[in-house]
Parts: C-alpha cells; structure tokens; sequence
C-alpha cells in the first residue's frame, strides 16, 4: 500500500491569503500546505479521500491519472468543493464511485445538483456511482474498509481504516468504542490543529493523546494550520514515533 499526502493544511491552506505570520512567509516546502486529502494505491487501484478545493492540482502534481473511488470524511468546503474537477477521470473512466454518509451525500447533491440531475443533463458533468455508507465496514473492490465514526464538535464525520493504515481527520472526540477499531493498525493519521485548544479540532495535545491510546507504530499528523507552528520545529518535539506530514509525502506501508 502507498500512501501519498496531496494537502496537510486546515480550511485556508497555509500561506493564508494576505497573512503575515512568519509560518506563512516561510520558505521551506514543508510549510506550504494545501487543503487535506490522500491517495491510497492499493491492490492497484487508487482511492482518495475528499477532494477539496485545491484537488485539480493535487491530481496534476501527483501524476494520478485513474480514480476507482472517492470517499467523504464530512461536507466541509474544504473536503468536497473540487468534485467539479472529476471531470477529466468521468470522461476516461464513466460514472466514478463515491463512498459517503447519506447526510454528506444530501449536501453534495444540493451544492453539486447538476451532477446528480437525473434530467436535462448538461452533457459535460460527470456521473456518480454513489454508495451510501453507515458505521459498519464495506467492501472497496475486493478490499475490506472499517469507518471509524468521530465528532468535529458536534458534526458526525468519519476516517477510515484500510488494513494496516487508518485515516482520521477533523476530529475533535472519538468514543472508545470505535477506538477499539483501530487497535492494531500500523499507520496511524490523525489532524492537529495548533498548540491551542479549539472547539471542534485536536490540538497538538489531543492529538499524541489520542495516538497513545491507539498505539500504532507510526504516527502521522496532517490538517495542520499555521499556528501548529514551523514544520521543522514541531517535528523535533515529537515523540520518536510519530511525525508531521507534508504535502507530497509518500510512505508504503
């Protein structure tokens, strides 16, 4: 499994437009981040997880080139606003899979209703195969996902375990319950913040918390802000398992 992080940054993306904060001005790579989503290649097909304003880029700069399926964490703008730009893969590929809660999958179809119209279809949107989701695992090709059901405040949203390697992100509580779901994993993500608490994310605290409860062997953190602080500090202060991703990493698991 390879694992490829297209976006590790919060809502705005980091630099923030007009910002003057010196993680904005940085010029290191690691600092620049756009908003959060990965591809999983696995048993040769290729998975994302949302796809956000900034997903066109994403597939140019990844090299992508084929999606067999996208699956939704929740409706925010910063994980649903580039479905427009499945387009290209739709006229390749025909309808492409969508994996999501009915709630998020209500959303979609109200912001995105000409790609759900049935009638009157404007022959360039794409098509969806849409598959409704609950908290129980579900099959992806021959492939075995286990959602992991948490709270961004008081929003259900859901991260994904795929064998080895679970994805959660815009989390703020997770019950132990579906904690127990993860025991095992090898590749843990998880989103922290900042160093301040917020009201609907980990912080920097919550987070290795909350990776110490799970106890993978590796840890990483992704939708980040700028007030995290700059990459290469906040890596030196992390335990020696776990570690901050950045736009472009790649791991294999």
């Amino acid at each position: 499994m390879k694992i490829t992080f297209l976006g590790t940054g919060t809502s705005q993306g980091i630099p923030i437009i007009g910002s003057d904060h010196p993680v904005c001005k940085s010029s290191n790579p690691k600092d620049k981040r756009l908003r959060v989503s990965v591809l999983i290649e696995w048993n040769g097909f290729h998975y994302v997880i949302d796809c956000g304003p900034d997903f066109r880029y994403q597939m140019l700069r990844s090299g992508c080139s084929k999606i067999d399926a996208i699956l939704f964490t929740h409706e925010h703008s910063d994980h649903v606003l580039g479905l427009d730009d499945i387009r290209p893969f739709y006229f390749k590929q025909g309808d492409i899979s969508i994996y999501a809660h009915k709630r998020v999958l209500k959303a979609l179809k109200k912001r995105f209703d000409y790609i759900f119209s049935t009638k009157n279809k404007y022959p360039g949107a794409p098509s969806l195969h849409v598959n409704r989701i609950k908290n129980k695992s579900f099959k992806l090709n021959e492939d075995v996902v286990i959602p992991i059901k948490g709270l961004h405040a008081t929003l259900q949203v859901f991260g994904y375990r795929f064998n080895d390697f679970a994805y959660l992100t815009d989390m703020k509580s997770v019950s132990d319950k579906e904690i127990e779901k993860l025991k095992g994993v090898k590749v843990l993500v998880v989103n922290a913040l900042r160093i301040q608490p917020h009201h609907s994310h980990f912080n920097l605290e919550e987070a290795l918390a909350f990776i110490e409860k799970v106890n993978p062997e590796k840890a990483y953190l992704t939708h980040i802000s700028h007030l995290l602080g700059f990459h290469d500090e906040v890596e030196k202060s992390l335990p020696d398992n776990v570690f901050l991703a950045y736009d472009e990493l790649e791991i294999l698991i």
